[in-house]
């Protein structure tokens, strides 16, 4: 297991954090071109000005020199299936084929433990070469498949939410379960809170769910109110088509899941792109939260979401690379989609606001500011370095950059895996790209 490192150690470098969203406050970010992060038993102890924190450490405080480099908070990524890395990249004329020619045979394999307990592993591994430290995961509908997730996930010390997915029709055989919500509720007690492990009740989609199921998971979701609700809806227009037929009293896809009392903080609703003004008053007025994910989007021809709707209503709104029908696991490939995807809605999304978004806008989204996505003091260490040189054409790029908003939109556009140089989760290195760094006093 990665441990908090108990004495402090400094971190030299440019520092970005949020304390705001950058489309509704001109003073929204704290930039220090060279700065110090102070780090101490897995928290954030200072940060702030190289010249003025640096003769405040005590004697013999090992500096980690990262001169030319960005510390951000890590990456959040707030929806993404880890049984899905096997089948990233799968062809398919649209959502629901996909499902059944790739998802559901890829995720029967999970009731298998030592193949889920293997694909966790290589799926945590990618999360942190590509900077995500927290994410918000769909395990498969086995219980094996959830305890693998969170087993490798405790022994990195990594702060993450994920759940057992809920499916009783509309799915093969083999992957059907029921209305008894027992395993969820087991998951729930051994692994919620347990450490920096976090559950997120997992109803797949509306029309994998009978009705029972649904009453169900909205009952298990009052019991425990400090868990995460995650599901899809709206995400292709076939899709909401069929949500008409199956519960053609409700209002919308939408309204479905807030009449089973499934529509609250920490509640992550995965695409949205087929909703209508009432649709997005709602999610703003319960405290619900979108994840907008533009590879996947992109990828099966689902549709555009529209930012500026969501804005315009007052919606939390944070970013997913929804693998495995999003195409990366990088969020900073994910914001050149949603940057491309907003130009094409006829709005524009600045990079500040991009990398908001992936930082303190999806804390926000999941109930979690205060402990992490932030570099302010008290707040889990959670954080990542940026390489501006990774890559020939990024350093050609970056060295002509005239603001930090060129810089940030660079690496967004044109940044990948190699761009994060080392990754932190509470205070401890996790991944690093280059040779270990040489420390300096």
């Amino acid at each position: 297991m990665s441990n908090p490192t108990p004495t402090p150690q400094a971190y030299r470098a440019s520092l970005l954090t949020f304390h705001a969203d950058p489309a509704f406050a001109d003073d929204a970010h704290t930039w220090i071109e060279d700065g110090l992060l102070v780090v101490a038993d897995g928290r954030i102890q200072a940060a702030g000005d190289y010249a003025t924190l640096a003769p405040t450490l005590a004697p013999g405080t090992p500096v980690a020199d990262y001169r030319g480099h960005i510390i951000t908070p890590g990456f959040i990524d707030t929806h993404l299936h880890f049984p899905q890395t096997d089948m990233i990249a799968s062809p398919a004329p649209g959502l629901l084929p996909w499902l059944d020619t790739y998802t559901f045979p890829t995720e029967r394999q999970f009731g298998d433990p030592a193949h889920a307990r293997a694909g966790a592993e290589f799926f945590l591994d990618e999360l942190l070469r590509n900077g995500t430290t927290t994410a918000l995961v769909y395990c498969s509908v086995h219980k094996a498949s959830a305890e693998a997730f969170f087993e490798a996930s405790a022994a990195r010390n990594l702060r993450m939410a994920g759940g057992k997915v809920l499916m009783d029709r509309n799915c093969p055989d083999f992957l059907q379960d029921s209305a008894d919500l027992r395993d969820s509720e087991d998951l729930i007690r051994r692994w919620h809170n347990n450490g920096r492990s976090m559950y997120a009740i997992t109803p797949r989609f509306a029309p994998t769910s009978t009705e029972a199921q649904l009453a169900a998971t909205g009952e298990l979701a009052r019991a425990y109110p400090d868990t995460f609700i995650q599901t899809h809806v709206s995400e292709n227009q076939d899709e909401c088509a069929w949500v008409g037929q199956l519960f053609p009293q409700r209002r919308s896809y939408l309204d479905v899941y807030e009449h089973y009392g499934l529509m609250r903080p920490r509640a992550m609703f995965g695409h949205c792109i087929w909703l209508d003004d009432t649709d997005f008053s709602r999610l703003a007025q319960t405290g619900s939260a979108i994840a907008h994910c533009p590879t996947s989007n992109l990828f099966l021809g689902s549709g555009l979401f529209d930012m500026k709707r969501a804005d315009d209503a007052g919606a939390m709104v944070a970013l997913g690379t929804d693998v495995g029908a999003g195409t990366s696991f990088s969020m900073l490939q994910t914001m050149n989609e949603a940057y491309k995807v907003a130009r094409l809605k006829g709005s524009y999304l600045p990079a500040l606001r991009m990398f908001y978004l992936a930082t303190l806008g999806a804390a926000r989204s999941m109930g979690l500011e205060g402990t992490i996505g932030t570099l302010a003091p008290g707040a889990e260490a959670d954080f990542i370095v940026l390489d501006r040189k990774a890559t020939p054409l990024l350093a050609r790029r970056t060295a002509h950059a005239g603001s930090l908003e060129e810089t940030l939109f660079a690496l967004a556009l044109l940044g990948d895996d190699r761009a994060i140089r080392a990754t932190y989760a509470a205070g401890a290195c996790v991944h690093e790209r280059s040779p270990a760094f040489t420390p300096s006093n």
